[in-house]
């Protein structure tokens, strides 16, 4: 068994010992992996690191979870070939990891001699930073017992779903969405009515409202201000006017706030929320767009009775520790700090990979440079050959995702979501080369080496 380098984070090691066991694991049987517990145990690491590997490699389609009963190894018997990750992550973040592991080795130490019940008062002192953080004022104003925790986002929208008895019913969603936020939706039943925004990010107004005069809509899921994965903002004036027509069509707003702190240039002002009346709204976000993959937990904001008791009667085991750990961060601003540099350099990558695929594929591309995230949305001139694509991009640090799979209505055929996650502009150009090549795609420019970012 290969042993990782010290300088790993916890969850890839916790992956590179998850791999070893695949790797191992008969075939042609259904194999089960340790539980969460168990291998939190086996291997001194929280809960929360544990689920941080499975659900990579869950999103690597090297593992499959079954409800009630764990984790397996994904039979490939079956011809299927592999696919690339649902959501490309983020770009490593050593200084926030680096302080969360040393709030949590600083709590470990002071539980030792404490009796206190550290698993309520982790949740409790999260649920209340996260409170103050949305609060804006006192007409805008959260209190911790209207902040609910999940361990992802998939969980989060199930509970979520069911607590408010919308399973089965029609939801507008704006196109291209979030691909976590679809997988949720189809799992849960629901009718999914896409509303395509605009070449600006907005959406369509006339059709959502002619959706909401025709439709029997019970949610509404739109983008706080940054549309994902094309990273356009949507300006202020179309989210008044969304605010004004909702108040004719009372119907749960899930406003998608798990991208909006990667605008480049700051979150703006004004969000959705402050549009819509606030007993129908509910606020998604996540800590591993925050912090990171060692933070995978999500969370939601609404004031909803129902809310608080789905979620007390899932009981979500979360690891205390961490919760505590994560606390800290946003109530001391640590995590506020260090998003100038994020956003700097998810800009900077962004805006590498742009110029790299300008200079291979020419007029044979078409994209728009973002407003925020960490992804390029890409639009080819011809049919993907998906598997090609995962085949040359395979073990390189270039991440790509269908288009296809940011709508449930076949659109976006001809659209790669990409984002590069390494510093070496070389490698980002030999990346670029091997996509070209399996798109059979070649521009025929000699000369191209190195590209300066």
């Amino acid at each position: 068994m290969v042993t990782p380098g010290s300088g790993e984070f916890a969850y890839r090691k916790v992956y590179r010992y998850l791999q070893a066991l695949i790797d191992e694991a008969p075939s042609g049987s259904p194999c089960r992996l340790p539980s969460l517990r168990a291998l939190s145990r086996r291997l001194r690491v929280s809960l929360a690191t544990v689920q941080s590997a499975y659900s990579l490699l869950e999103e690597e389609g090297r593992v499959q979870c079954l409800p009630r009963s764990g984790y397996y190894v994904q039979n490939a018997a079956g011809g299927e070939p592999a696919a690339m990750p649902r959501q490309p992550p983020l770009p490593a973040q050593p200084m926030l990891e680096r302080a969360l592991f040393t709030h949590e080795r600083r709590l470990a130490r002071q539980r030792a001699h404490s009796v206190a019940p550290w698993e309520e008062l982790g949740s409790a002192r999260l649920r209340n930073a996260v409170a103050e953080r949305y609060t804006r004022s006192s007409s805008q104003y959260w209190r911790a017992e209207d902040v609910h925790l999940a361990p992802d986002v998939q969980a989060l929208l199930d509970t979520l779903l069911a607590a408010l008895a919308l399973q089965g019913g029609a939801v507008l969603v704006h196109s291209p969405c979030c691909r976590q936020v679809l997988r949720a939706l189809a799992r849960a039943g629901m009718r999914v009515l896409e509303v395509q925004a605009d070449t600006r990010g907005n959406p369509d107004l006339r059709a959502l409202a002619r959706l909401l005069g025709s439709e029997p809509v019970c949610m509404l899921v739109m983008p706080s201000c940054l549309g994902m994965p094309h990273g356009r903002l949507v300006s202020p004036h179309y989210q008044q006017q969304l605010g004004l027509l909702l108040r004719h069509h009372p119907v749960w707003l899930l406003e998608n706030d798990l991208d909006s702190d990667h605008c480049y240039s700051g979150p703006p002002t004004k969000r959705l929320r402050d549009w819509v009346d606030p007993r129908w709204l509910l606020v998604l976000g996540s800590f591993e767009a925050v912090v990171g993959a060692e933070a995978p937990y999500a969370y939601v904001l609404g004031h909803a009775a129902a809310l608080a008791e789905a979620f007390a009667d899932r009981a979500f085991r979360l690891a205390p520790l961490r919760l505590q750990a994560l606390a800290h961060m946003l109530s001391r601003g640590e995590v506020e700090a260090q998003f100038i540099q994020l956003r700097t350099d998810l800009q900077r990558r962004v805006q590498c990979l742009a110029r790299a695929l300008e200079l291979q594929f020419g007029q044979r591309v078409a994209l728009e440079m973002p407003e925020g995230g960490r992804t390029l949305w890409v639009r080819f001139r011809q049919p993907l050959p998906w598997q090609d694509i995962v085949a040359a991009l395979a073990g390189s640090a270039l991440h790509a995702l269908p288009g296809a799979q940011f709508s449930l209505q076949g659109r976006y055929q001809q659209y790669l979501a990409l984002a590069w996650l390494d510093e070496q502009t070389g490698a980002l150009q030999q990346a670029v080369e091997r996509l070209a090549q399996a798109l059979e795609l070649r521009c025929g420019r000699p000369g191209r080496q190195g590209n300066s970012c």
